[in-house]
């Protein structure tokens, strides 16, 4: 026994085209509508082209330094190792040497504010630097 193809069922074709005519009437409306709204006369109001020229780079300064401030200021107090104090925490692993007599030197002098679940304001340098400039 041969297998054929079955026919489509024409109700979906003419959904389909049916749609694509709603689509079309709809697009020529709003592009009717907007050529109508450009071509109108006094429609649109024209920006004032000295207000645009005089720019304070004192006060735009101010306000991006503002911004920044006010959007990174939060970042400095997330934990930075997503691992801290937990079992897993590939930080926690250290090693140290001491020479003679000397004060001993390891790894954990560095990732010791990482492992406890520092955040950049806790850390020794970045930390202050951080808090000068952000509030």
């Amino acid at each position: 026994m041969a297998r054929h193809a079955q026919p489509k069922a024409p109700r979906r074709g003419v959904l389909f085209k049916a749609g694509l005519g709603v689509t079309a009437a709809g697009a020529a409306v709003l592009g009717a509508a907007a050529a109508a709204q450009a071509a109108a006369p006094g429609a649109s109001v024209p920006l004032p082209v000295d207000s645009l020229s005089r720019t304070d780079a004192g006060a735009a300064g101010a306000g991006a330094l503002s911004g920044v401030t006010h959007g990174l200021g939060p970042l400095t107090r997330l934990q930075l190792d997503p691992l801290a104090k937990t079992g897993v925490d590939p930080l926690a692993n250290g090693i140290g040497t001491q020479v003679a007599d000397f004060k001993p030197v390891g790894t954990h002098l560095v990732t010791d504010h990482l492992t406890q679940g520092g955040a950049v304001a806790d850390l020794p340098v970045a930390g202050p630097l951080t808090q000068r400039l952000l509030p």
